[in-house]
């Protein structure tokens, strides 16, 4: 209270004299202050439109120079996909570094926050390290793996001029049917909070509870998508999530424990129900359970347009989303395109008294103390000396150790006497073939360069086709064909073939799936290769996939999950450098009639259980 009494004194006695010269230390300028005197001091010199305008993130598509100075922006995103015109290093450090100069214009030099989509690293950039999505770094029940994985896309960012990820997401996914499954770490609640070790790796380590970003090497996480987004009924994406409060609160709520234990910065709110009630306002868990049981100390972010999906038919009622939400406790939103309108509707909705003063700078509050703690006011602006950190070579060491690590074998040999693998590198003849043996987009899944993915060559990678023949011996014939027919796969006369196949690439609600069966050409070349050489079948997927039927073709079976850049990861375990680590952060179900089933279910008949994994030549673990 003295302080504030300190702090208003100041401003008045400076605007009693000519030109607003202040008489007194601005508080906020000074990083040898503490962070909550810095807050405030900053906080009670704003005014009502300066605060609005730091709870407004807009996409850099509609952002320029003038519209960050004159609107005062507290922050920018890329979506899924965008990005300035050419993908060097420059050129992004060159794009945050315009807007930047646009938000240190403005009266109180507020910098801006820039925010992305890293999820499997820093996917949005050509020749970034891409990393295994969640559901295979679960597989690897490593924290550290997942905690130098964090470092590692930390640097890539910085690399770039991004201080901010939209990362980790830590849903419980218990329903393989949701198009976002692959984003979750696991089924079970206790992998998911040992993984939130990720944010360790994001943001350094600091005062346990307090949102924190340790150096410039590193970026402020976001945990998300707050709260059962991976509960929704039939694995719907943004469907409701029907549970009590207790089993919320043991499976969904759970790792938000962990995350703000470890200073996470910011939360994103789902676009999921509970109950009927939509995330995007519900008071209950935002304000009450979340700030103040919880005791979360950084913001609430919305998801990207979050706020018009309160309503049925969206944006049918603008005025009552913006209302509804920052009443729930929402303190940035997403907006991201018509921010005039935001801007519009939120002033006139405090002006008018149905969204309180307290309420905005609680918001501004939580906002301004991120980026106090992260050290934005004193390093606004891009550090060039890390551009050499993306795609670099020490960080797709990491990526290959985490392929490896992942990868869960659950058959070998027809039968356990036998073992097929580890495969030979000496082998005369090798048979390669499907769909996803020579296509890094494939590998990458979702979330790479696009927000969906695409197949094709989209980035810098090592495809598995590639790390075999950097694997074998350089008298092995490695004969590469995607769908061959039975009669050519015998004509080959092959010692084996690696058959890899899989899912295309998707993302959210695209990737919703009823069925979860091996699209129709992957079925055929298994089908065709194992019925004329002895086989291994790698799947690439963001989940499990009906595989029953076509085991018996099988002499080994190898998940994958969606590995990334680094496909010499894969042939490392294959041809026996390491043997298999991994195990099932998921029930691998028989049927997808069976769904949704999970580990600790009264009726539990999977094909292969929670937890199971096969080491070369030894019993499942």
């Amino acid at each position: 209270m003295a302080l504030r009494k300190v702090i208003a004194l100041c401003i008045t006695i400076a605007s009693l004299h000519h030109h607003h010269v202040a008489l007194c230390t601005e508080i906020y300028k000074d990083s040898k202050q503490p962070v909550e005197s810095r807050v405030q001091d900053l906080l009670s010199r704003m005014t009502l439109d300066e605060k609005i305008g730091q709870m407004t993130q807009i996409e850099r598509y509609v952002a320029n120079f003038d519209v960050m100075k004159n609107l005062s922006i507290g922050s920018v995103l890329s979506s899924g996909g965008s990005t300035p015109n050419s993908s060097t290093t420059d050129a992004w450090q060159d794009m945050v570094d315009d807007l930047q100069a646009g938000a240190l214009a403005t009266r109180l030099g507020i910098p801006m926050l820039y925010g992305i989509d890293a999820i499997h690293g820093h996917n949005n950039v050509y020749g970034a390290t891409i990393f295994p999505h969640n559901i295979g770094l679960g597989c690897t029940r490593d924290p550290d793996l997942v905690r130098r994985v964090g470092a590692a896309t930390a640097l890539e960012l910085r690399a770039t001029g991004i201080p901010y990820t939209f990362a980790p997401c830590i849903a419980v996914c218990r329903d393989p049917r949701w198009g976002r499954c692959y984003e979750s770490f696991s089924e079970d609640t206790s992998v998911v909070r040992m993984m939130t070790d990720v944010i360790y790796g994001l943001q350094g380590n600091g005062t346990p509870g307090i949102p924190f970003v340790s150096d410039r090497s590193k970026v402020a996480a976001c945990a998300k998508h707050y709260v059962g987004d991976g509960g929704t009924q039939r694995g719907i994406n943004s469907n409701d999530t029907i549970l009590s409060y207790e089993d919320l609160f043991r499976i969904h709520v759970a790792p938000y424990v962990d995350a703000i234990a470890k200073g996470v910065s910011t939360i994103m709110v789902s676009y999921s129900s509970w109950n009927g009630v939509k995330m995007h306002m519900n008071h209950r868990l935002i304000s009450d359970l979340l700030k103040r049981e919880l005791g979360f100390k950084g913001f609430v972010i919305s998801d990207m347009e979050g706020i018009d999906f309160i309503t049925n038919i969206p944006d049918a009622n603008y005025t009552y989303s913006v209302l509804e939400s920052i009443n729930a406790g929402l303190d940035m939103i997403m907006v991201p395109f018509d921010y005039e309108k935001f801007i519009t509707t939120l002033s006139t909705l405090v002006n008018t008294g149905y969204i309180s003063m307290q309420r905005i700078d609680d918001a501004v509050t939580r906002i301004l103390r991120v980026k106090f703690s992260m050290g934005l006011f004193e390093h606004p602006l891009a550090d060039r000396s890390f551009s050499h950190h993306l795609g670099s070579k020490e960080n797709r060491l990491v990526a290959k150790e985490a392929v490896r690590k992942s990868l869960v074998l659950l058959k070998n040999g027809k039968t356990e006497a036998r073992p097929f693998l580890p495969l030979s590198k000496n082998a005369t003849r090798v048979l390669v073939a499907g769909t996803h043996a020579d296509d890094v987009g494939l590998q990458c899944g979702g979330w790479t360069i696009s927000w969906k993915g695409s197949a094709g060559s989209i980035t810098k990678g090592t495809t598995v086709l590639d790390a075999i023949k950097a694997a074998v011996s350089t008298t092995t014939q490695v004969i590469h064909e995607a769908s061959p027919t039975a009669e050519f796969a015998a004509k080959t006369k092959a010692d084996f073939a690696i058959v890899v196949v899989g899912e295309q690439p998707y993302a959210e609600g695209t990737g919703d799936n009823t069925n979860l069966t091996i699209p129709d050409e992957g079925i055929s070349t298994i089908k065709n290769v194992c019925s004329a050489v002895k086989c291994l079948v790698i799947l690439i997927s963001g989940r499990p996939l009906v595989v029953e039927p076509y085991l018996p073709l099988m002499e080994a079976f190898v998940a994958a999950w969606l590995p990334g850049t680094e496909g010499n990861g894969v042939t490392d375990v294959i041809f026996g450098d390491y043997d298999f680590v991994g195990s099932l952060s998921r029930t691998w179900f028989k049927s997808a009639d069976q769904l949704p089933m999970n580990f600790g279910d009264p009726i539990y008949d999977p094909l292969f259980r929670f937890a199971f994994g096969l080491g070369m030549g030894k019993l499942p673990r």
